[in-house]
C-alpha cells in the first residue's frame, strides 16, 4: 500500500464510505474465443511495482482479468521510482490507450494533468479522489477504516498482553485511514468489554505514530525494525500498513515463537502471503481488481462517468478476510460480535470516524 503526499491544490478527498468474503466480480460476459477488441486499457504501478503481493498487485489483477472477460487489449509499465510517474502516464498516452489506470495515491497530480491535457482518454487512478475531477476521471476509493475497526477488535480480542500495535509506510490518509479505524475498533472492545486494551504506534488525538523513515514502503527492513519496536513495547498483535514493507511485521511475528501475530492489508494476506499464513489471523481488504475491471468495463461500454467509486463494506469493496488458520483461535463470541459490528456499520447504526 504505498502511496505519496501530493502538493498540489488538488486535495484528495480521501472517501470514506468486509467481511468474511472478498467481493465479487464486476459483472461482465467473458469474450468469444479468438475475438480481440481493440480497445486498449493500461496501467502505471506506483514504485511497489506489480509483484508486491498486496496494493499494486490486486489492481493488476483487475487488469489482467478486464483483458480475459472484456476480450480487450492490454498494456502495463511498472514505476521504479517516485521520478517516473508523470512520465510513464505520458507513454501510455503516446501508446494511445483507451483508459490509463494509475495506481496510488502518489499518482494523484499526473494523472490529473495527464487527464486535463487529454480529454479524448479516460482515467482512473486508485485510492485518490478530486474534490472537482475533470470529466474523464474516475477514483477507485475505499472506506477501510469499517473493516480496520473490525480488525481492532479482533486484535484486542486476541491479545494476551494487553497492548496491540500498528505502524504505516508513511503518515498519509489512504495509510492512516486503516490506523483510525483499527483505533476505534480497540476502543470499541474495551467499551463493550471493560477491557484497556492499549494501542501504539498510533494517536488518533495526535495523528502521529509510527512510520518508516523516508516514506520508504518498499523497506522491509524498516518495517521489521517498527514491528520490532511495537513489540518491545508489549504488542502481541500487529497491524502493518506499509506495503511491501509490512513484511517485516510478519517476519518478526513468525519468529516470535508464536507470541506474536500480524494482520495484513490490502488483499488476503493468507492467500498472498502463505509463507506466514500461520501468524496472520485475517487481513484487511480492498477491492481495487473488481473497481479496476469495473471502470476499464464502463470505457470499453461508453458508460464512463467521473463519478467516485468508494468501497465499503456494504458493497464488498472493502473487507475482512477470512481468519483461515485461525478460526479456532477466535471465540464464537467474537465471530458473533464482529458479525453484528458489521451489520452495523453497514446499516449506519454503528459509526466509525475516518
Amino acid at each position: 500500500m504505498k502511496k505519496s503526499l501530493i502538493g498540489s491544490g488538488l486535495v484528495a478527498a480521501m472517501l470514506l464510505a468486509g467481511c468474511a468474503t472478498p467481493p465479487p466480480a464486476a459483472t461482465s460476459t467473458p469474450a468469444a474465443s479468438g475475438a480481440q477488441s481493440n480497445f486498449l486499457a493500461c496501467m502505471v504501478s506506483d514504485e511497489g511495482g506489480f509483484d508486491d503481493k498486496s496494493f499494486n498487485e490486486t489492481s493488476y489483477k483487475g487488469l489482467k482479468d478486464a483483458e480475459k472477460q472484456l476480450g480487450i487489449k492490454v498494456d502495463e509499465l511498472q514505476s521504479k521510482t517516485v521520478a517516473d510517474y508523470a512520465g510513464n502516464v505520458q507513454k501510455m498516452v503516446e501508446r494511445k490507450c483507451n483508459i490509463i489506470v494509475t495506481v496510488g495515491f502518489a499518482l494523484g497530480d499526473a494523472t490529473a494533468a495527464s487527464a486535463k491535457a487529454n480529454p479524448d482518454v479516460d482515467y482512473a487512478i486508485v485510492d485518490y479522489s478530486y474534490k472537482e475531477p475533470e470529466k474523464n476521471v474516475k477514483g477507485l476509493t475505499f472506506n477501510t477504516a469499517e473493516p480496520s475497526f473490525l480488525a481492532g477488535y479482533l486484535a484486542a480480542s486476541l491479545s494476551k498482553t494487553g497492548v496491540v500495535g500498528t505502524y504505516g509506510g508513511a503518515n498519509y490518509p489512504t495509510v492512516t485511514i486503516f490506523m483510525d479505524g483499527y483505533a476505534q475498533g480497540v476502543a470499541h472492545y474495551n467499551k463493550q468489554k471493560g477491557a484497556s486494551v492499549k494501542v501504539v504506534g498510533w494517536d488518533r488525538a495526535s495523528k502521529t505514530g509510527s512510520f518508516i523513515p523516508g516514506n520508504q514502503f518498499s523497506d522491509v527492513a524498516g518495517g521489521k525494525q517498527l514491528a520490532t519496536n511495537l513489540v518491545a513495547q508489549g504488542a502481541d498483535v500487529i497491524l502493518p500498513v506499509a506495503g511491501p514493507a509490512s513484511e517485516g511485521g510478519l517476519q518478526v511475528a513468525a519468529e516470535s515463537q508464536g507470541k506474536v501475530s500480524s494482520l495484513w492489508v490490502d488483499s488476503d494476506g493468507f492467500l498472498s502471503m502463505p509463507k506466514y499464513a500461520a501468524v496472520i489471523p485475517s487481513s484487511v481488504g480492498k477491492g481495487m481488481d473488481a473497481a479496476v475491471l469495473e471502470a476499464i468495463k464502463e470505457s470499453k461500454e461508453k458508460t464512463f462517468t467521473n463519478k467516485a467509486y468508494v468501497g465499503t463494506l456494504a458493497n464488498g469493496g472493502a473487507y475482512l478476510a477470512p481468519f483461515h488458520d485461525w478460526d479456532s483461535k477466535v471465540s464464537a463470541e467474537t465471530k458473533s460480535e464482529i458479525e453484528q459490528m458489521k451489520k452495523d456499520i453497514e446499516a449506519g447504526t454503528l459509526k466509525v470516524e475516518a
